[in-house]
């Protein structure tokens, strides 16, 4: 069984409680023995894969496997041509550089807003960059988009391969049957 869920922000990417204010999976009514496929941060949004079978784990999350994750970034600052151009040649984050990917600008795309809302600053505008990754390090598109300049405000992964969060609102789950 494979599930798609559209993650809402301030939520764990777990099961298990380890504070008593954080919220988790388990209030969502999934079925029995799934458990999530990678995670998104607690401060991410988007689409999450729950699954009970274990082998699926490496088939959707290993880069050598080349599944692409989409994700919409809202950065503080207008981003530039420049900037996308060393996104898609791939960054420096910490000892690490990261594989080329897709980028590019986005026009607004039009979420509802996130509650609690983005930081919000007057003076210093915002704009949106639609990444496409194969690879997921931790807190990754977060440190792409802060090394080029652009610190992100806002993450929500849309796609997963073929799949998309179209029709889940946040904190909706379905069954799904991807071809991979």
């Amino acid at each position: 069984m494979l599930l798609a869920f559209h993650k809402p922000y301030g939520v764990l990417s777990q099961f298990t409680k380890e504070m008593p204010d954080h919220r988790t999976l388990a209030e969502f009514g999934f079925p029995k023995n799934v458990y999530p496929i990678g995670r998104i941060d607690w401060d991410s949004e988007g689409l999450l894969f729950l699954s009970d079978e274990k082998e699926l784990n490496d088939k959707l999350l290993n880069p050598h496997h080349g599944h692409e994750r989409t994700y919409h970034v809202q950065v503080e600052g207008i981003a530039t041509e420049e900037a996308i151009a060393k996104l898609r040649k791939g960054v420096l984050i910490q000892d690490y550089k990261t594989l080329p990917c897709q980028a590019r600008l986005l026009s607004e795309p039009g979420y509802a807003p996130r509650n609690p809302p983005i930081r919000f600053r007057l003076s210093v505008p915002t704009s949106w960059i639609e990444l496409k990754l194969i690879e997921g390090k931790n807190r990754q598109v977060r440190r792409m988009t802060a090394a080029v300049g652009f610190p992100t405000l806002r993450l929500i992964r849309v796609a997963l391969g073929t799949v998309t969060l179209e029709g889940l609102a946040p904190g909706q789950w379905r069954k799904i049957n991807p071809v991979w």
